[in-house]
């Protein structure tokens, strides 16, 4: 909310100076203008440097920070990269990962800039893929309880465009859902799958089916 749209200079000034005489409490005070405390406190410290001055329309005059045009330039270039794995139906990357590039500007280029900015920055241009809406998914519950029947199983994805595909070894419990086990391996065999059953019923104790 923005105080001059409610509250008059005078009201601000006389519920400031009423504080910092100790006459009302702050929790009050916040109450009535229906702000949060982090929001209370800015406006007090300009009152109490400038009493005379203060108003509730004060605006900085320092300018706001502008982003260098190198480092867009930068931005952009490492998102065009990213580009071919989104486009690439076989690697199962579905957005762009800009900390990923936040970090690679920090370390390649020594440029640092705010991660909500990377996110502005791919919503103006075409680096940007909102999130598919999830399908419906009614699952049909098996068991009456916990550790009733374990399902184990495993599927083959390649995530690097350039990597070799990886197995994600999983299981979990059919009753709550609760994922007991889960891990990438580059080759599925026999002795895997069995280290895998070792370390869940060593965890979790032998279910009735699996």
């Amino acid at each position: 909310m923005q105080l001059h749209k409610k509250f008059t200079d005078f009201h601000i000034k006389d519920l400031l100076s009423r504080y910092l005489k100790k006459k009302v409490k702050r929790k009050d005070i916040q109450k009535v203008l229906g702000i949060t405390k982090t929001r209370f406190f800015a406006p007090v410290k300009r009152f109490k440097n400038d009493s005379k001055n203060f108003s509730v329309s004060f605006c900085p005059k320092t300018p706001i920070r502008t982003i260098s045009k190198s480092i867009q330039i930068n931005i952009l270039r490492e998102l065009n990269k990213e580009k071919p794995l989104i486009l690439d139906k076989k690697v199962l990357i579905r957005g762009y990962n800009y900390s990923y590039i936040k970090d690679i500007l920090e370390k390649d280029y020594n440029q640092k800039v705010s991660l909500p900015y990377y996110h502005q920055r791919g919503k103006g241009t075409w680096f940007y893929l909102s999130k598919p809406k999830r399908k419906v998914y009614d699952r049909e519950v098996l068991t009456n309880y916990s550790g009733e029947l374990i399902q184990h199983d495993s599927s083959h994805h390649q995530f690097p465009k350039y990597a070799n595909k990886w197995y994600l070894m999983t299981s979990l419990d059919n009753y709550n859902r609760l994922i007991l086990y889960a891990c990438l391996v580059e080759r599925e065999t026999t002795w895997v799958n069995i280290i895998v059953l070792k370390v869940v019923i060593l965890d979790y104790g032998i279910p009735y089916a699996y």
